[in-house]
């Protein structure tokens, strides 16, 4: 039996400025653990707006959002922020790294927040997925000191920190040439393939979303593939 770490049913989202507007029309998917999923579409086409109602950052829709089998519709925001930091990671187009906390401080911070672990156990895991995408030697260096490729590698491992049930990248090659773009997207091919971490990205680059496992097409807020 297959294990779905995501489903959703017929979800709806409005905008009500500057007019009423639907933007996700009865989108439901269904993802599998450890599948490498890329989000494509035209600009307005809905896409972005999905991936903001799948990580419980946007809860003003309707439909039903399940993650790791627990419905996260209807939850309060506290408990949602909780859930979040426990089970998805983030990498945007911009890495958002506080410039002038080491990479070591800033993989570390997601992991303190959770409090699962102590402060020694979570610099050694922070190191270990510095490592893990061949940065460690970065560690100690200032965020803001490190090339954007590196950046980018830390924010991943940021996103990592906490073993996510999924992580979830908004263009996370983006802001990259085409040799960290193709860095970035093996690192994510690596993550699934050999770690089974479940991956949904929004992407404009059709090479990036055609060597994923799955692509899910939208336009005008319907998934039409």
């Amino acid at each position: 039996m297959e294990e779905f770490v995501l489903q959703t049913e017929n979800i709806n989202k409005f905008f009500y400025v500057p007019e009423p507007f639907q933007v996700l029309k009865d989108v439901s998917i269904d993802v599998k653990k450890g599948e490498f999923l890329a989000l494509v579409g035209k600009s307005g086409s809905g896409k972005s707006t999905l991936l903001y109602v799948l990580s419980t950052m946007d809860t003003d829709y309707k439909g039903m959002l399940m993650i790791k089998g627990e419905q996260l519709t209807g939850k309060k925001q506290n408990e949602l922020a909780a859930f979040r930091n426990a089970n998805i990671g983030f990498v945007f187009q911009f890495h958002f790294l506080l410039p002038d906390f080491s990479c070591l401080k800033n993989v570390m911070l997601p992991a303190l927040k959770l409090g699962k672990y102590s402060e020694a156990e979570i610099e050694q895991r922070a190191y270990e997925k510095l490592k893990m995408l061949g940065v460690q030697d970065q560690a100690l260096k200032a965020a803001n000191k490190i090339s954007g490729g590196q950046q980018q590698r830390v924010a991943i491992a940021r996103a990592l920190i906490n073993d996510p049930a999924i992580i979830m990248g908004d263009e996370p090659t983006g802001n990259l040439d085409s040799k960290n773009s193709r860095m970035v997207f093996d690192i994510f091919e690596q993550l699934t393939h050999e770690f089974h971490q479940t991956i949904i990205c929004v992407t404009h680059d059709p090479d990036f979303a055609k060597r994923t496992d799955r692509t899910i097409e939208m336009a005008d807020g319907v998934i039409l593939k």
